[in-house]
């Protein structure tokens, strides 16, 4: 892994140490994250409350565990809503996943889906800039369509970044497909000092050195 790459995966660790909060909880609770983290894939959708409760002893301790260390988001109403890459919100970025159709949380989230379950992924989403539609196809961390896809970029505004705030409803917002190195290189010219664009090679690696090891 190159330097940049090696830098801005440890910028997002800091803002947003999912791996590090996951190590700091009890085992049942590491336990439960996964389990949230995979139920996207074997059941198409995030644990309900009463499927999490039979498998930690003090279910509201897991969850407000959970909750504050924004490992997995919630609505209003204290309901489950998504845990990275995953969320149940209708968002750009759609991947079909055995046989399911769920959202990610980011453009990066997407890419990390493939190489986090070992499974064959498509990605439907959009260019931020141009509205133009992106598709790609994912066999872990080799892009299958890469005649169609290869010239697609992703872009992160790293001063999109909010701590009084959950990642998913400040700096996952801008972190963004873009359609071609023309297009990212013009989105990157209008704040190069906060900007960062990446290949699809490059944004493949990105996504999963950060969120294979979740489930570890």
């Amino acid at each position: 892994m190159d330097e940049k790459l090696e830098n801005a995966l440890n910028r997002l660790r800091h803002i947003l140490p999912l791996k590090e909060r996951q190590t700091q909880c009890s085992e049942e609770i590491k336990r439960l994250h996964q389990q949230i983290l995979r139920s996207f894939v074997t059941k198409g959708r995030i644990l309900t409350r009463e499927e999490m409760a039979p498998q930690v002893s003090n279910l509201a301790e897991a969850v407000d565990v959970l909750r504050r260390s924004d490992m997995v988001t919630f609505s209003e109403a204290g309901q489950p809503v998504g845990a990275y890459p995953f969320t149940m919100e209708e968002r750009v970025h759609t991947i079909q996943v055995n046989g399911y159709q769920v959202h990610a949380m980011c453009a990066l989230d997407a890419l990390a889906i493939s190489p986090m379950f070992g499974m064959g992924t498509e990605i439907n989403s959009r260019c931020q800039v141009t509205g133009a539609p992106i598709h790609i196809r994912q066999s872990g961390q080799s892009i299958e369509n890469m005649a169609e896809a290869g010239g697609v970029h992703f872009g992160i505004a790293w001063g999109a970044a909010d701590g009084r705030i959950s990642c998913a409803d400040s700096l996952c917002l801008e972190m963004i497909f873009l359609r071609d190195h023309e297009i990212a290189q013009a989105w990157l010219a209008d704040d190069p000092e906060s900007r960062e664009v990446f290949t699809l090679p490059e944004s493949v690696t990105f996504a999963e050195q950060f969120f294979v090891p979740l489930l570890a």
